[in-house]
């Protein structure tokens, strides 16, 4: 298999258990690794042969100021779900990333990633 990496994709969703998340927002950055077999594309220099990653871009971005979720495990599972309707991709890698969690100390970043195939 080969790999599609989008990383750094930044929305603004009001995921979270807390009022203020939920009302305030906050962004999330999400990082992509989509699985799938890219020489019938180079083969043929044909981008309907490849994944779009500009529109899974968007399709992700959707996903995070949708509805909103408790859980950023939640979130990861529907960007997941989200990419894997596209048939040319097998396996997909998502690492949600919340910078701007509730956290009472120190921190760089918390993340939750998943890995989820076609079944």
């Amino acid at each position: 298999m080969d790999r599609v990496a989008l990383r750094g994709l930044r929305a603004r969703g009001h995921h979270g258990v807390f009022p203020q998340e939920r009302e305030e927002g906050q962004t999330f950055v999400v990082d992509l690794v989509l699985s799938l077999d890219t020489a019938p594309a180079a083969a043929s220099d044909d981008l309907t042969l490849t994944v779009h990653y500009g529109i899974v871009a968007e399709e992700v971005v959707a996903v995070v100021q949708g509805e909103p979720v408790d859980l950023i495990e939640t979130l990861a599972q529907r960007i997941a779900d989200q990419v894997l309707k596209n048939d040319l991709v097998e396996e997909v890698e998502v690492t949600v990333h919340k910078p701007q969690a509730p956290i009472t100390v120190p921190f760089d970043d918390v993340t939750v990633t998943i890995a989820r195939r076609r079944p």
